[in-house]
């Protein structure tokens, strides 16, 4: 008798996390900008999201020039993850630590101020 595994691939759990995640996060776009996430995130843009996220890494590595800055490279690897397997978990570890993070953060200051 064998035993049959029904689990999905790591791969597969990766983008589906991450999609989650970017769920998420488009949920708090506002309307124009969810729209674009949510073309951007479509199969079929996947010729115009890579570019795109090629891009905005590369200027976010110039982030020291006075018009790019360093904020561009978290969205191009956002937009890189959909489509690059070995970056989705460390995209998604980021992301969970940096929610993480941030809401010690609030709560920290909560309690300074009461």
């Amino acid at each position: 008798m064998t035993m049959e595994i029904q689990s999905e691939p790591a791969i597969d759990r990766h983008k589906h996390r991450l999609n989650v995640h970017l769920d998420r996060w488009q949920g708090k776009l506002p309307r124009r900008g969810a729209s674009v996430m949510d073309w951007l995130r479509q199969p079929s843009s996947r010729w115009v999201r890579i570019p795109i996220g090629l891009l905005l890494v590369a200027c976010g590595l110039l982030g020291f020039l006075p018009i790019l800055g360093f904020w561009m490279a978290i969205p191009g690897l956002l937009l890189l993850a959909l489509d690059v397997p070995f970056l989705r978990l460390p995209i998604r570890v980021a992301i969970v630590r940096t929610r993480y993070a941030f809401t010690r953060w609030k709560q920290r200051r909560r309690a300074r101020k009461g």
